[in-house]
């Protein structure tokens, strides 16, 4: 892989900045202060991303610090590189709240996924850590010859040891130790006892919850009571309106003056009676035999009268025996007229005082008092009416009895009901009280629960602290064996040309002694110079960069003020080295022109960046 071009929307000092970078050494000098470390910083964040730390951590670290002094919202930018012949461009904002990468395929002129799979390609298989700790390479950082030997050597222990430089065996074998102490502490022996105790009540709290005695049947009273008081409710008002029914019925029969049926059937009776005999009486009234006979006896009786008078004054002695008959047929005449007389005013007393009595009764029913055959019939109409309404009457009032009897027994069942009630929420609070009982009961075996889950977790791994354990003293030993031996042939192989043929080897003793070689004798590594130990660093990092990239095309090296500790011969050796021997591309960072000036001399290509 090689890096072709950046470009920095917003990144520390850095805006609207874009560099370009050719194949073999790269040059990027500029004054302290100029921004190289941004720029190295960057390109290490567009292949690894950034993240914001947290709390207090956040105020000081690598995103506050490069975050852009102007305009924060353009924390972005790009990079192109090229893999295996594909050009890609990497695109990356950093700001947290519109934090993205995307990765373009400029060869196909299409976006790919950055996935894990295309990250392994670009990076040959190394991860930020081991990126940082090789292809990054700057200077030891320990002031003293005797703090850079001890950089040195813990650098060596860790690769040496595990083939990595984020783990140490030593401190990996003590963490397992204290956290095998932490767990066997955090063990509850007498849980397995008591889980089983509480289950044992709980089955039987649960028996004594199943018994029919706490069946829940609240509800069930409950709603018989709610339809107990809804049928009473509806029985009341059907009672309270039949009995205004009733009353209104009573109030017209007591209005038509009917205390009854019999009443009623008495009144139409009498009507009737009455009705028959004003119909008599108005016949014999209207019959004019007996008038014209009154009048006829009553012109006999005075014809005979007249005619004794009159014989009695013409000789009364002769006459005597005519004038008696004739006086006594008077008589006879006049007794019969007054029969006749007699006869038509009772008949004519009877058609009145039967015609009162029909119209009181047509008035006081129909509302109008005249007599006629069709008030009559309307009559006995009215009268059936008032009769079907004292059947009515009595219907109702019967089935107001019922009504009473009824809402008595409703009234029985609606007490029965609130007495299984107040049982039933005794029962239930009893019951709630078992049941508050057996769910603490429940609670404390699922705490228990989890306590021996949380006992076979921890044994789990007091076991896999065990099996990690004894797994790293066979990784350790394995790994010193192979990738250790590796290392020091490799790093033994770049000594010569970076020191320039000075030393040919270097080698580590089981203290993690190091020694470099000469011809002449084995030179310990504190023996040495600074210059000579950084060196045997770069010697090492380099190798450990070539053993931990899986194949493909080298990374490129990226050297940021890392020859501060070189004289001019050894940087120049250094750099002849590099130049020649590495075949991937290089970049160095450095405040000093003398890499430039020294690569010239050579006559070793180069490309320059000023910044």
């Amino acid at each position: 892989m090689k890096l072709l071009e950046l470009h920095i929307d917003g990144f520390g000092k850095f805006h609207g900045c874009t560099i370009s970078f050719q194949d073999g050494v790269n040059v990027i000098y500029g004054n302290n202060e100029a921004g190289k470390s941004t720029l190295h910083t960057f390109i290490r964040a567009m292949l690894f991303g950034l993240e914001r730390g947290r709390g207090r951590a956040a105020r000081n670290d690598v995103y506050s610090r490069y975050e852009p002094w102007e305009n924060s919202a353009s924390y972005a930018g790009w990079l192109r590189l090229e893999s295996a012949g594909t050009v890609y461009r990497i695109e990356r904002r950093f700001q947290k709240d519109s934090k993205s990468v995307k990765i373009i395929n400029e060869t196909r002129q299409i976006p790919e996924e950055p996935n894990g799979a295309l990250w392994e390609t670009l990076l040959g298989g190394l991860n930020e850590t081991t990126y940082t700790n090789t292809i990054s390479i700057g200077q030891l950082k320990s002031a003293t010859d005797d703090g850079m030997v001890g950089e040195l050597k813990n650098y060596i222990a860790n690769m040496n040891t595990t083939g990595s430089l984020s783990l140490n065996i030593t401190k990996a074998t003590a963490f397992l130790k204290d956290q095998k102490r932490t767990l066997e502490a955090a063990l509850i022996p007498d849980a397995s006892r008591d889980y089983t105790a509480l289950l044992s009540e709980i089955r039987s709290v649960d028996a004594e919850l199943s018994s029919p005695e706490y069946e829940n049947r609240l509800t069930s009273y409950q709603a018989m009571r709610t339809e107990v008081k809804g049928q009473i409710e509806r029985t009341q008002a059907e009672k309270r309106v039949l009995e205004e029914k009733v009353s209104r019925a009573k109030l017209l029969l007591e209005e038509s003056r009917f205390a009854d049926q019999a009443a009623v059937e008495a009144c139409e009776k009498t009507c009737g009676e009455t009705f028959d005999a004003y119909q008599n009486a108005l016949g014999e009234c209207r019959k004019k035999s007996r008038r014209a006979m009154a009048a006829l006896d009553f012109l006999l009786a005075a014809g005979g009268l007249y005619t004794a008078w009159y014989l009695s004054t013409i000789d009364f002695k002769h006459f005597l025996p005519v004038c008696i008959a004739c006086g006594a047929a008077a008589v006879g005449c006049l007794i019969l007229g007054i029969v006749f007389l007699r006869q038509e005013v009772r008949c004519k007393a009877t058609l009145s005082k039967t015609g009162t009595a029909l119209a009181a009764l047509f008035g006081r029913h129909l509302g109008d008092p005249s007599i006629s055959e069709d008030a009559y019939q309307a009559f006995q109409k009215r009268m059936a009416e008032f009769s079907r309404l004292c059947q009515v009457v009595l219907q109702s009032e019967e089935t107001l009895k019922n009504f009473t009897g009824e809402l008595l027994s409703l009234q029985e069942k609606q007490s029965s009901c609130g007495e299984m009630i107040e049982k039933q929420q005794k029962n239930q609070w009893e019951l709630e009280k078992k049941i508050e009982y057996l769910s603490s009961l429940k609670s404390r075996a699922a705490a228990l629960k989890r306590v021996l889950a949380e006992n076979d977790r921890i044994r789990e791994e007091i076991t896999a602290i065990e099996t990690a354990r004894e797994t790293l003293a066979e990784l350790s030993t394995s790994i010193q064996n192979s990738f250790g031996f590796y290392l020091n042939k490799e790093a033994s192989a770049m000594i010569f040309g970076i020191t320039g043929g000075i030393y040919d080897s270097m080698s580590v003793d089981e203290n993690l002694d190091v020694y470099v070689n000469t011809r002449t004798k084995l030179v310990p590594l504190s023996s040495v110079s600074s210059g000579t130990i950084d060196q045997v660093y770069l010697a090492l990092r380099l190798s450990a960069a070539k053993l931990l990239q899986r194949g493909g095309e080298q990374l490129p090296l990226i050297f940021d003020d890392s020859f501060t500790q070189y004289d001019s011969d050894r940087l120049r050796s250094a750099l002849k080295w590099l130049s020649e021997s590495y075949k991937g591309q290089l970049l160095l960072f450095t405040c000093q022109n003398r890499e430039a000036a020294l690569l010239r001399e050579q006559n070793l290509p180069f490309h320059y960046i000023e910044i």
